[in-house]
């Protein structure tokens, strides 16, 4: 099925906090997005490759990552590999990603290494949606994928401290947004771990509702024991247990992702 966006639309899926349901974010989203009929692209950008293994790609199977894209110039198709689901692709991470601010130095142009090595890709009209996993710290990789990217996905975990490490996000994003890439904005911040036995869960819910009005998404993703399973099996969600809460949650997510793009013009209706 071709895509349905004239050129791929390429999402940044950032929280410069661990443990917010990020990684977990970008696997089962692409997955979902291609089981409402899109063709997407995940680029792992994190140097500890989760978003890698939970598409059941072991380092070993890792000949060509990011980094031969990022260090060494090599054509991103080079390194796109097919995963278990047929419109799923992923380009890989692997370790020696934490090196590369430090080995990029002050190379010019150090902070457009992603956005260049997309370029030839968005003319190919190969894929409705890039999505690129950012490692949990706002560092040259995800400003990178910033700098890359059409808009930020954000995944907030509802939790006490949610609040405080958004403003410093936001922030993150306006200086990508004013010195680097002045087209990024926020797609939309998905309220993420949501157990509605939990009085704070409802509480950060409604403060960041409060605070970033329809910027936050309708839907919520709840905690759920079969998509934290998932990965270890190497599977998306949906492929694992499509019906349990989380998987469910996750394909609403995708319409509402491509819901918002419409709205934007990014996409026919």
């Amino acid at each position: 099925m071709p895509p349905s966006l004239e050129a791929p639309r390429v999402l940044a899926i950032a929280n410069q906090k661990g443990g917010v349901g990020k990684t977990t974010t970008a696997i089962n989203l692409g997955a979902a997005l291609t089981a409402v009929g899109e063709t997407v692209l995940l680029i792992d950008s994190d140097p500890q490759g989760n978003a890698s293994t939970g598409l059941g790609v072991s380092p070993n199977m890792r000949s060509k990552t990011l980094y031969d894209v990022m260090m060494d110039d090599l054509p991103i198709e080079k390194a796109i590999m097919e995963t278990a689901l047929p419109r799923l692709h992923l380009v890989a991470a692997e370790a020696d990603l934490s090196g590369v601010e430090l080995e990029l130095g002050q190379t010019a142009r150090r902070a457009f290494r992603l956005r260049d090595a997309l370029a030839a890709l968005r003319a190919q009209h190969r894929y409705a949606y890039v999505l690129i996993d950012c490692p949990p710290s706002l560092n040259l990789l995800t400003v990178n994928a910033m700098t890359a990217a059409d808009a930020v996905l954000v995944p907030l975990q509802c939790e006490f401290f949610a609040l405080e490490g958004l403003t410093q996000l936001l922030r993150t994003v306006e200086q990508v947004r004013t010195s680097l890439n002045p087209d990024l904005e926020i797609q939309g911040v998905v309220l993420t771990m949501y157990d509605r036995r939990n009085s704070i869960s409802g509480q950060v819910a409604k403060d960041v509702r409060d605070h970033l009005g329809d910027r936050v998404y309708d839907t919520v993703i709840p905690r759920n024991v079969r998509v934290s399973e998932a990965p270890s099996f190497g599977k998306p969600a949906i492929i694992y247990d499509l019906h349990c809460a989380g998987s469910q949650a996750y394909l609403r997510l995708a319409r509402e992702v491509m819901s918002r793009e419409r709205e934007r013009g990014a996409a026919p209706a």
